[in-house]
C-alpha cells in the first residue's frame, strides 16, 4: 500500500490557483448543459467549498455581446466562492475584451480556457482541440488573457493533441507557463479519440516532468475516489478535474474529499437517498430557469442517477418523461427506500463514450505550419467540452 500512502500525502498538500487554496485537490470539469449553478450547488454541498467547481462554456464573443441566456448561464450561488468561468474562442483580441468585462465586472474569480473540445463542428474551424497546434497564436491568447485578468488567475485545459501523430500538449503546457497562465489541466486523451477508450495517464506524468512552476491537473476516466488516488500517485499531478464520473453522482465529491485527506470513504447512497438527491436537484433547477426548461434540463439526469439500480423499466420510463416536481416527487416515493447503492454497476464509466474519429476534421492546410498565428475566422460557436 505504499502508492496510496504516498497519493494520500501528496493529497494533502493543497493545490494553489493564484490566490486560492484548492483543498481537496479537485475540480469539477466545465459540461455543456451540465455544470450550470443547480448541479455546481449539489457538487459543493457533497464536496468542500474550497475546492473548483466550473461553469458551463461561455462564448467570448458572446461575453462582448452581452448576450442575454449567456449572461444567464453565467450566474453564480450566492455562496460561490471562487467563482470559476470557462471561456471558449479563437481570437486574441476577443479573448481578451472578454476577460476584461468578466473581471472588471467582477463576475468570476478564476477563469479557465476551453481548447479541448473535440467535436466536429468546433475542429473544422480551428477551435478547441485543434487550436493549440497553432504555437504562436496559442501563445498570444495566453498573453492577451493573462494581461487582462490582472489579479485574477487564468488557467488552460487542454487535450494530448489532434490524433497520434500530432502530440501538442507537452508545447501547449511550457507556453501556458511562460505567457504567465496559473495552472494547466490536462485530458489525457487526443480529439480523435473522442471520449472512447482509455485515457493513458502517462501523458500527464510526462506533462508534469515539462511544468514545473505552476500547477498541472489530470483529467480523464475519474469515476472513483481510488481513480483519483491512483492518477496522483502515478503521475505526481497536483490535482484532479472530474467530469463524467460524476454524472447523476454529485456525492462522488464527497467520496473525493474523504480519499484525498485520508478519511474512510462514506459508502455510497442508498436509492431513498438517490431520489432525495434527485428531487433537490430538480428543485434547483426550477429555481434556475423555470419550471419547463428544468423539466426538460433533468430528463438526461434520470439514466445517470438511477445507473445500476434494480428499479424497472416501467419506473425508468416515467422518469425520463417527467414534467413537474410533484410528478418527481411522487415517482421518488415509489422508490424502495431501502435498496443499497450497487457498487459493482454503478462506479463505472457514464456517459458519452462512443468510437474515435477515424480523421480529426480541421480546416484546410491547418497542418502545414504551426507558427501562422492568424485567427481562424467563424470559429466562435456555441459549444462545449474537452
Amino acid at each position: 500500500m505504499e502508492g496510496v500512502t504516498a497519493s494520500l500525502e501528496a493529497a494533502k498538500t493543497a493545490l494553489r490557483i493564484g490566490p486560492y487554496q484548492v483543498d481537496p485537490a479537485v475540480v469539477l470539469a466545465p459540461m455543456a448543459g451540465i455544470t450550470n449553478v443547480a448541479f455546481r450547488t449539489l457538487c459543493r454541498e457533497f464536496g468542500s467549498a474550497t475546492s473548483l467547481y466550473v461553469c458551463e462554456m461561455i462564448t467570448a464573443r458572446a461575453v462582448v455581446e452581452r448576450n442575454e441566456k449567456t449572461l444567464h448561464m453565467m450566474s453564480f450561488g450566492p455562496d460561490e466562492s471562487p467563482r470559476s468561468m470557462q471561456l471558449y474562442g479563437v481570437d486574441p483580441k476577443t479573448l481578451g475584451e472578454a476577460v476584461r468585462i468578466v473581471v472588471g465586472e467582477g463576475w468570476a474569480d478564476h477563469i479557465d480556457m476551453n481548447l479541448g473540445c473535440p467535436v466536429k463542428k468546433v475542429t473544422r474551424l480551428g477551435g478547441g482541440s485543434a487550436l493549440p497546434y497553432k504555437r504562436r497564436l496559442f501563445a498570444n491568447i495566453v498573453r492577451e488573457m493573462v494581461s487582462a485578468a490582472g489579479d485574477v488567475p487564468v488557467t488552460f485545459k487542454f487535450r494530448i493533441g489532434i490524433d497520434d501523430e500530432h502530440h501538442t500538449y507537452l508545447d501547449t503546457g511550457r507556453i501556458a507557463e511562460a505567457e504567465g497562465a496559473a495552472g494547466v489541466a490536462l485530458h489525457a486523451r487526443t480529439a480523435a479519440q473522442l471520449y472512447s477508450g482509455q485515457a493513458d495517464w502517462s501523458h500527464i506524468a510526462r506533462l508534469k516532468e515539462a511544468v514545473t512552476t505552476i500547477p498541472v491537473l489530470g483529467n480523464g476516466d475519474i469515476f472513483t475516489a481510488a481513480d483519483a488516488l491512483r492518477m496522483m500517485d502515478e503521475t505526481g499531478c497536483d490535482g484532479v478535474v472530474v467530469g463524467r464520473g460524476c454524472l447523476g453522482r454529485p456525492w462522488l465529491f464527497a467520496e473525493l474529499s474523504a480519499a484525498l485527506r485520508g478519511e474512510p470513504i462514506p459508502t455510497g447512497p442508498t436509492l431513498g437517498r438517490v431520489g432525495e438527491i434527485l428531487l433537490r436537484h430538480a428543485a434547483l433547477l426550477v429555481e434556475h430557469d423555470g419550471a419547463d426548461k428544468a423539466m426538460r434540463d433533468i430528463r438526461k439526469h434520470m439514466a445517470w442517477y438511477f445507473m445500476g439500480f434494480p428499479i424497472g423499466s416501467d419506473l425508468r420510463r416515467k422518469f425520463a418523461t417527467v414534467s413537474s416536481l410533484t410528478q418527481i416527487e411522487d415517482l421518488v416515493g415509489q422508490l424502495d427506500p431501502s435498496v443499497p447503492f450497487p457498487v459493482d454497476e454503478a462506479t463505472g464509466p457514464r456517459g458519452r463514450q462512443g468510437s474515435p474519429q477515424v480523421k480529426v476534421a480541421l480546416p484546410d492546410g491547418w497542418l502545414d505550419d504551426p507558427e501562422d498565428d492568424s485567427v481562424p475566422t467563424a470559429a466562435d460557436v456555441m459549444h462545449s467540452g474537452g
